[in-house]
Order: C-alpha cells, then sequence, then structure tokens
C-alpha cells in the first residue's frame, strides 16, 4: 500500500511517516499543497492523508483535484477543526473519510486501511488464490492453513499480487506499489523480495513469473 501524507507540521508529518513505514506502508511525505500535486502527478496512491490547513495551496483544493481528476486515491483530512458542521463540509469536498486532530495514531493506521480496502473495483475483504489467503485488516498471510511470517514488504507484495486477482503485475508497479519514492529504480529489491517470499510459500509454486509481464499468483 502506499501512501501519500500531506502535513504542513513537519514534526507531525515525519512521526506520522516513521510510523505508517512501520506499519508495512510505503510513505512519501508533502510539507505544502504544491509539494502534494507534484508527487500526485507522477504517484498513484492508495489513500492521500491530508491536512486541510495547508500553507500555498489549500488542503480543500487539493482534495477537489484529487477527486476531479479520478485518480482512485482515496482522501482522509486531517483538521484540528472537529465540528460537525466541518465534517460535512469536508466529506462535500468527495473526501472519502475525516479524522479531527487529536487523533490516536492507531485510529489513523485503521482508517487507511479500510480505505485502502475500497478500490475502484471492490476487493473482498480477505485475498485468496489457490490455497493462499491474506487478511490485510489483521496482517495475517497463510497457506493451506499455515500461517506465513513474512516481512511488512514481503507481505505487501503478496497483497498487491493477490489483488490483481490473476493480472500480471510488473516489477515497476510493484516497485511503485510497495516502495517509496526514496527506492532505486535500478535496485534488485524487487527481485530479491519476491524470491524470499516464494520460498516462505513453499512448493508447490504459487508466485509465477510471466515472461515480460511481472509476476502472478495462481495455482
Amino acid at each position: 500500500m502506499r501512501v501519500l501524507v500531506v502535513e504542513d507540521f513537519e514534526i507531525l508529518a515525519r512521526t506520522i511517516g516513521t510510523g505508517l513505514r512501520r506499519e508495512g506502508m510505503a510513505v512519501d511525505v508533502a510539507g505544502d499543497g504544491h509539494g502534494a500535486l507534484d508527487r500526485l502527478a507522477v504517484n498513484r496512491y492508495d489513500v492521500v492523508v491530508l491536512d486541510r490547513d495547508l500553507p500555498g495551496v489549500p488542503g480543500d483544493e487539493v482534495c477537489r483535484r484529487i477527486v476531479a481528476e479520478h485518480s482512485g486515491s482515496r482522501v482522509l483530512l486531517l483538521t484540528a477543526a472537529g465540528t460537525v458542521r466541518d465534517r460535512v463540509d469536508g466529506l462535500g469536498l468527495g473526501a472519502d473519510d475525516y479524522l479531527p486532530k487529536p487523533f490516536e495514531f492507531v485510529e489513523l493506521v485503521a482508517r487507511i486501511r479500510a480505505l485502502a480496502r475500497r478500490p475502484a473495483t471492490s476487493l473482498p475483504p480477505v485475498l485468496s488464490a489457490a490455497d493462499v489467503t491474506l487478511d490485510p485488516a489483521r496482517r495475517v498471510a497463510s497457506r493451506a492453513g499455515r500461517r506465513l511470517e513474512l516481512s511488512p514488504k514481503e507481505f505487501a507484495v503478496l497483497e498487491c499480487l493477490l489483488a490483481a486477482q490473476g493480472r500480471p503485475v510488473s516489477a515497476e508497479e510493484l516497485l511503485e506499489r510497495v516502495w517509496d519514492e526514496a527506492a532505486d529504480p535500478f535496485t534488485t529489491a524487487v527481485k530479491t523480495t519476491v524470491r524470499r517470499l516464494r520460498t516462505k510459500l513453499g512448493d508447490p509454486p504459487v508466485v509465477h513469473t510471466v515472461r515480460e509481464a511481472g509476476y502472478r499468483v495462481g495455482a
């Protein structure tokens, strides 16, 4: 899952970014509306955590542009103003959820994961293919009833492959979805992570290489 955090209070932005990465998410951070729009122009995000009170381009305008461009990104608005009227106005902009400050970090994580499970094409709460199952909310993956001990990146790669529902996913797409903008485009991280994932999944192989297309999960 790839998340963009847009927050002008640097300490809070850094804290959220660090915490979400520990939860296995790929996170980019922007400190204002201009930075957010620059990143949205070149990257695809599952969820945008967006402060409404931004310098430069206001958070409300960033939200409007995300909605107008039909990017598929879910928007979670953050603001210190937490009245019912403020929430109604925020949702009226086209945001998918609204969280007033101050908030508990565990609630932020839960809301982000809930939004990520609501893509344009609805996905089931538990992903599966062959005898592999993955529950994004509980962060549990298993094969034939055997729980898999996966690293955050391995879990995220498997989640992307299962969510594709048999469609091959390129290494470039995995790099974009699972790693953040600091990732080296020439890195072997995807290949290494897929190799480790295959080892943990065991035999018979369930992650297949599709020539010139990427990887897919299937029998």
